[in-house]
């Protein structure tokens, strides 16, 4: 069943954490700040919606990277229940789509509750502040198909809060597998 994400909660400040990144790095929110903001995104392996949009991110993020915009995703999932999702799965993972980023492993599920994360993929865009201003998707998608039309809406925002430290006012919820919490 889709779930859709929270509207933005403008300007809540970003949440810390130190996470092990699929090859083999602990990483925490320090080291994902850029010059001019940051993309924390909730994603996992086995889902189709992030299925769907994996391609787009890793372009999209390649982008940010030259505008001083770093990113970082994060995977929650209760790995018992979902095997898909195991961590060594998720080395394969971001291997297969070439990931320019860390994926990070969070095994306890507290950074998704921090941050309030309810779906796969979900989008915490931040300025250069650590405030919040996107947390929306990254495109339209029908029947989990792309509908693509020039630039995503993940990076006209993030471009948007590179430049001028904000995201748009209006912005359309990310939708996607919930998040499969411990039960």
């Amino acid at each position: 069943m889709a779930v859709s994400s929270s509207i933005c909660n403008f300007g809540e400040k970003s949440h810390d954490f130190s996470l092990q990144s699929t090859d083999g790095k602990l990483v925490n929110l320090n080291d994902v700040k850029g010059e001019n903001g940051y993309l924390i995104t909730f994603i996992c392996n086995h889902c189709p919606y992030v299925k769907a949009i994996i391609k787009f991110l890793v372009n999209d993020v390649k982008y940010l990277e030259g505008i001083g915009i770093k990113s970082v995703a994060i995977m929650s999932n209760d790995t018992k229940n979902y095997p898909e999702d195991s961590f060594e799965n998720m080395k394969k993972f971001a291997k297969e789509y070439n990931f320019s980023f860390p994926y990070l492993y969070d095994e306890s599920q507290q950074v998704a509750k921090k941050y309030e994360a309810v779906c796969t993929p979900d989008f915490f865009g931040y300025n250069k502040k650590s405030e919040l201003q996107y947390r929306g998707r990254i495109l339209d998608a029908r029947k989990l198909e792309p509908i693509r039309t020039g630039e995503t809406e993940l990076r006209k925002a993030m471009k948007s809060i590179a430049e001028n430290g904000n995201g748009p006012e209006e912005q359309i919820p990310s939708m996607g597998c919930g998040i499969k919490w411990f039960k």
